[in-house]
């Protein structure tokens, strides 16, 4: 077994770097300095830490170009969207420096007898596994409010993306933070589990498959350390009977498409009551047909490469397993003769249960499209999947969605006629099978702090 590890850039199927991993005792030693760093960075004003965050968002906004070219030499995203990748981190930078003082300010309750102290401490070093598909913005969106929160952060990154992980250690370098408050740690998935048993490591974070991220849990409960878990999602978009159907058509391309297809709260499921189905399939249809697969750093191209060879086949692999189970292939399916991990936007219909297409999630771009009989059967389908992150209602009648998005949908976010990525101040998370915890808006900030009441008798 190899400890080296290659970057491949997946457009041109070229190698662009290799780096050597870390065995199991270099990484306990990084952890050692990362609980050195917290004993010390704990006792670091909430002020100054705001200072050290405003400062790597600077940082960001410096480095946006170099950054966003980075992301897409090692995993294909379009350039221009990662631009948005990095104005969206840097957002999070100051959206924590700005409202993390607050969050965690001490609070005073009265008691039987006296008052009390409610105070929000750090608790230690946090040990964040994230993966490829936003490899700037997974990282920020743990490390930043817990830093802010006085913990320090060490991360396994995808191995695909290494080169950004290694980024992101210089820039908090750069921004003046002390070393080893944030930490990257070149380490493969075996190393990372071992890692979680370490006495320093006090809590974990992970997004990732539900598969990967049960055995992350089972792993971190065995010595009582608390997780945040986010876990994709095979999110149900509805088109009821009133919806605005060229709105429809246009968000639910975007929702799919971003990201090249691999992003875990997106449009997967396009549920479409029958009195629409017809026309809400020809129009999908043909925007499919018009999206421009190429070159990532091309402005004109509406799609790129897959993040990796494997992923590509995986995907492809599910297609036709919906397909041998009774789907219907309206466009797309075909890996096309070409240099690059590509895969053709693709649109499934004629799906049920027991078909990947249907229970799974499909990370690429593919979209399935099931009929639903009425606006109650189309409530019914979105709810009939294990996972529950996101999801969309398509309505005029607001108030109806969002009745029906507040009481009916099972999912931990719900758009309403738009699609959107995550936003600095509104929390971020889901339910079943899509994990636990949230992230963003106040409530990431408090995930991995001891919540201590100190009760003063007077």
């Amino acid at each position: 077994m190899t400890n080296t590890v290659t970057t491949i850039n997946p457009a041109t199927e070229q190698a662009i770097e290799d780096y050597t991993l870390l065995d199991l005792e270099q990484a306990k030693n990084e952890i050692d300095k990362s609980h050195e760093a917290f004993l010390q960075w704990r006792h670091v004003s909430l002020t100054e830490r705001a200072k050290h965050l405003n400062q790597l968002a600077h940082v960001f906004e410096q480095q946006k170009k170099s950054l966003a070219t980075l992301m897409t030499q090692e995993m294909g995203k379009l350039y221009e969207q990662g631009l948005q990748e990095v104005e969206l981190c840097a957002a999070i930078c100051r959206y924590s420096a700005e409202h993390g003082q607050t969050q965690l300010a001490d609070e005073e309750r009265p008691m039987q007898n006296g008052r009390a102290l409610i105070s929000y401490q750090p608790t230690g070093v946090l040990l964040g596994i994230q993966p490829w598909n936003f490899p700037l913005y997974q990282v920020i969106r743990y490390a930043v409010t817990n830093v802010m929160a006085g913990n320090t952060a060490v991360l396994k990154h995808a191995g695909n993306v290494f080169g950004m992980a290694e980024k992101i250690e210089a820039m908090f370098i750069e921004a003046g933070f002390p070393s080893h408050v944030f930490k990257n740690l070149l380490i493969d998935g075996k190393t990372a589990s071992e890692l979680i048993s370490h006495k320093a490591i006090r809590g974990v974070t992970f997004t990732g498959s539900d598969g990967t991220g049960k055995k992350v849990a089972e792993a971190a409960g065995k010595h009582v350390k608390k997780t945040v878990l986010e876990l994709g999602s095979n999110d149900a978009y509805l088109v009821l009977d009133d919806a605005d159907l060229e709105l429809a058509i246009k968000t639910c391309v975007q929702g799919r498409m971003i990201n090249n297809g691999q992003t875990c709260v997106s449009a997967k499921r396009y549920v479409v009551v029958d009195s629409l189905y017809d026309d809400f399939k020809a129009g999908i249809a043909e925007q499919f047909k018009g999206l421009k697969l190429g070159d990532p750093m091309d402005e004109n191209s509406d799609l790129g490469p897959m993040a990796r060879e494997d992923l590509r086949d995986k995907i492809h692999q599910q297609v036709q397993e919906s397909v041998d189970a009774g789907a219907k292939i309206v466009l797309g399916g075909e890996i096309p003769d070409q240099t690059g991990f590509y895969y053709p936007a693709t649109l499934l219909e004629n799906l049920s249960p027991g078909m990947p297409a249907y229970d799974d999630e499909l990370f690429g771009p593919v979209a399935s499209l099931i009929k639903a009989k009425d606006n109650e059967d189309a409530m019914r389908i979105a709810n009939d999947s294990r996972y529950g992150l996101g999801g969309g209602i398509f309505s005029k009648d607001e108030k109806k969605a969002i009745e029906l998005a507040k009481k009916h949908f099972d999912t931990g976010m719900v758009n309403i006629n738009g699609y959107g990525l995550a936003q600095p101040n509104l929390p971020f998370g889901g339910v079943k099978d899509s994990g636990y915890g949230r992230e963003h808006g106040g409530f990431g900030i408090r995930e991995f702090v001891n919540i201590k009441t100190i009760m003063i008798n007077s």
